[in-house]
């Protein structure tokens, strides 16, 4: 493939788990509805219950993918999903949806896994945070794209149709995969599948500092996105009364993910991973003792929420790829494996963290504000202690 399709496929491959969380954004009014969910909280399931099977699934395919090749592991996947969509169209009760998303999750879990392992199969170190920022560029419009996306579908359907198109992308990746997309991990390098080969491969991968530590690292800092995702919402429309600018806002934030990706695939080669990263971990504590000041002083507003919230999101997403890249590299040589266990720590992490924040919501900001500071605190001294108390000095990478 050439390199820029090759990005792109990378992209549309991460794509199928971003749609699959913001697609349906819009609907979850609609939603909870049609299929009587009582509270308003209860409606961020349908996003929690979908990240639990993404985290979940991501220990199966790792050594899956380790054993038979990237390519027929995402092509069952990515036909799962499409099955799972049309059984998420077709629910019946609210039980029968979280179902159907539970298994979507499952499904999309794949994609996490082996987009970092075939970026992996031909890069590490900063080479690879450069691809994978890349590809994070063009993934980000997702989320930019994906609620206009969701409320157009709206306008000519119900909520249901929204499952319908999901399916479809999953479909259209399904047929690249199948036409364009050469396997990239040789027969030398497979692993077999045993007990004793996966014990030693989850030992290192867990015990490997770096790997476990910046692991966590990028598990809080995603669970600050699940939390925007999961309230966004009710923030926009419920507390602001923005409904009709919901998709705008959501955009303008989401956007700030995507430019910090851009600079991030420009700078990281000369800059390295940890001096952007350290740096980004500083602003954001900044700007949430500000944010948190700011509503104490009763001054938060539609405008300085999306102030906030669009720079906090721009140091998230300074964090995210690099985290990634540091920690698979000193795990490289058991990429598939070694993605299946980070990601099931930085996803699963990610949905308690962010379930905690979203389930306190109670009519204000705070609880996001507040969050993001501990978030900021929490990776800042899990990066101390990885790099043996020493900042802003390049190491592995």
């Amino acid at each position: 493939m050439h390199p820029r399709e090759f990005v792109a496929f990378v992209a549309a491959v991460m794509a199928v788990n971003a749609f699959g969380v913001d697609l349906m954004l819009p609907a979850l009014a609609d939603i909870g509805h049609d299929l009587a969910i009582s509270a308003a909280n209860h409606r961020q399931w349908i996003i929690t219950v979908y990240m639990v099977g993404f985290g979940a699934g991501q220990l199966v395919y790792g050594p899956l993918a380790d054993r038979y090749g990237r390519r027929p592991v995402l092509i069952v996947t990515l036909a799962g999903f499409v099955a799972a969509s049309i059984l998420a169209a077709s629910s019946a009760s609210f039980g029968a949806l979280l179902g159907a998303r539970l298994l979507q999750g499952l499904m999309s879990a794949s994609t996490r896994v082996l987009a970092v392992a075939i970026v992996r199969d031909g890069s590490s170190g900063r080479q690879m945070a450069r691809t994978m920022s890349v590809a994070q560029m063009i993934f980000f419009l997702v989320p930019i794209l994906a609620p206009s996306l969701g409320q157009l579908l709206l306008a000519f359907g119900p909520w249901r149709f929204i499952f319908y198109v999901l399916g479809a992308f999953a479909a259209f990746v399904l047929a690249w995969t199948l036409m364009r997309v050469p396997e990239t991990l040789p027969p030398s390098r497979r692993v077999p599948i045993s007990l004793t080969a996966l014990r030693a491969s989850y030992h290192l991968t867990l015990t490997n500092r770096y790997s476990i530590g910046y692991s966590v690292a990028a598990s809080l800092t995603f669970g600050g996105i699940i939390a925007f995702v999961s309230l966004s919402q009710q923030i926009f429309v419920d507390e602001f009364g923005a409904g009709d600018r919901f998709t705008l806002l959501f955009a303008l934030c989401a956007c700030a993910m995507g430019a910090a990706s851009f600079l991030n695939s420009r700078l990281v080669e000369r800059l390295g991973t940890r001096l952007i990263t350290q740096t980004a971990l500083l602003i954001l504590i900044a700007l949430s003792i500000a944010h948190v000041a700011v509503i104490a002083a009763g001054w938060e507003t539609l405008w300085s929420y999306v102030f906030f919230q669009a720079l906090s999101m721009t140091c998230i997403g300074l964090c995210g790829a690099n985290f990634g890249a540091m920690a698979m590299e000193p795990v490289g040589h058991i990429a598939g494996t070694a993605s299946s266990v980070q990601g099931f720590i930085s996803s699963i992490g990610a949905v308690i963290v962010g379930s905690a924040i979203g389930q306190s919501y109670a009519g204000t900001t705070t609880p996001l504000a507040i969050g993001y500071l501990c978030i900021g605190l929490a990776v800042l001294a899990i990066v101390w202690v990885v790099e043996g108390g020493q900042l802003f000095r390049a190491r592995m990478s």
